[in-house]
């Protein structure tokens, strides 16, 4: 096999276990379950070595062999982010070490650059003229993005009150955008009806297997940054959870590369909004899935999804992983944000800092200790997010 070609081989259903060629299935399984994309992971790891990867391109394809599409991807060089140590930050939390995976400086400032990347590139592979996304925002701006990079009509669906700066980018690629009186579950039964009527192809929250494998890569990248080590908790901002599933799927694959050599895969850690919280809640409760949160109200946009699609596979990696969830407030996420942009020199979106607020409230009850080498994540700029009113000073 030659060096970075993909060994994508099926796509496997993780309810039922069905299998299908990729090229037969561009959504999810007839049983309604979530697919995982597979590869031959024996022949990926003749090649996928963590000591050649100096000499590959700093962009999340350098993983060629496992991702789909990797040949011929619609890419604007998204991935390899940095993962900055957080001094100040340790020292607050009375920790040795603090790193901050920051997913701001992706293409249109968020995470989302990922999953669109590779799930646009299948797309484009499999034969659709257009693609359609519900969002807050953020998934919105990647997939007007890479939809005008791959030459794809886009249509986006988002919330009455997403913020500005998210539309604007919208509306300069050239999407469409359909404003929805009502939230996130809303938007999603609205692009599924355009969809249908276009003959397009849905790229919601783990309604496709494609977007997972670009957020997956995150997983990798720490590895990989941290010179093959594993941190012992990584904790995450969760709305729909497809950055978590990935991750925690990426670990399972490395497994099997030999890049972990035993070593144990990290805690995963949820971190929700108060306002917002069913992940956490169905966790506390020890349900298998998460109940729809009714009136779901936070500034953090991305956490607002009160019927995250597959809750059940999140608590699963919750369980697996001997991990944990928590709810913040919108006031300590804010106090958060300050906190991070004043110490560390990072300003983080709402969903970001609320990781911070998850982590100081882990701390404090005991549940990681001094030693315990945690990864924060910063999904993306907190210029996205301009509050009305300013950020609250002092």
């Amino acid at each position: 096999m030659a060096e970075g070609a993909s060994t994508l081989e099926w796509l496997e259903c993780t309810t039922c276990a069905a299998a299908y060629a990729p090229e037969q299935a561009h959504g999810s399984c007839a049983c309604g379950g979530v697919l995982f994309a597979r590869y031959r992971l024996e022949e990926a790891a003749r090649t996928l070595r963590l000591p050649s990867l100096s000499a590959r391109p700093a962009t999340l394809w350098r993983y060629a062999e496992v991702l789909p599409g990797s040949d011929a991807p619609v890419s604007l060089s998204e991935g390899m982010t940095p993962l900055v140590e957080a001094p100040f930050l340790a020292q607050s939390l009375a920790m040795e070490r603090v790193w901050i995976k920051d997913e701001s400086s992706e293409p249109t400032g968020s995470f989302k650059a990922r999953g669109m990347a590779v799930a646009v590139t299948m797309a484009r592979r499999a034969g659709f003229k257009g693609i359609v996304v519900p969002s807050a925002g953020n998934a919105a701006s990647a997939a007007a993005a890479y939809g005008a990079r791959a030459g794809l009509a886009v249509e986006v669906f988002v919330p009455e009150d997403t913020p500005a700066a998210c539309l604007t980018e919208v509306e300069v690629f050239g999407a469409r955008v359909h404003r929805v009186a009502g939230d996130l579950t809303a938007c999603g039964r609205r692009a599924r009806e355009a969809a249908q009527r276009e003959g397009w192809i849905s790229l919601a929250t783990l309604r496709e297997p494609y977007r997972l494998e670009g957020k997956k890569t995150m997983a990798y990248e720490i590895v990989e940054q941290l010179g093959g080590r594993v941190p012992d908790v990584i904790v995450y901002p969760t709305g729909g959870g497809t950055g978590l599933v990935g991750m925690w799927k990426g670990f399972e694959e490395m497994s099997h590369l030999g890049w972990l050599e035993g070593r144990p895969r990290p805690r995963m850690v949820v971190v929700q909004a108060e306002g917002c919280a069913p992940l956490v809640r169905a966790f506390e409760r020890g349900d298998r899935q998460a109940q729809p949160w009714e009136g779901a109200r936070t500034k953090a946009y991305g956490l607002r999804v009160p019927a995250p699609h597959a809750s059940h596979l999140i608590l699963e990696v919750l369980r697996a992983s001997a991990g944990t969830a928590v709810a913040v407030t919108d006031e300590e996420i804010e106090a958060a944000q300050i906190e991070c942009a004043r110490g560390e020199g990072i300003f983080p979106c709402p969903e970001g800092a609320a990781t911070l607020a998850g982590l100081r409230r882990l701390r404090e009850a005991g549940w990681v200790g001094p030693e315990t080498r945690v990864v924060l994540f910063n999904t993306g700029s907190g210029l996205k997010y301009p509050p009305p009113n300013g950020l609250r000073r002092g």
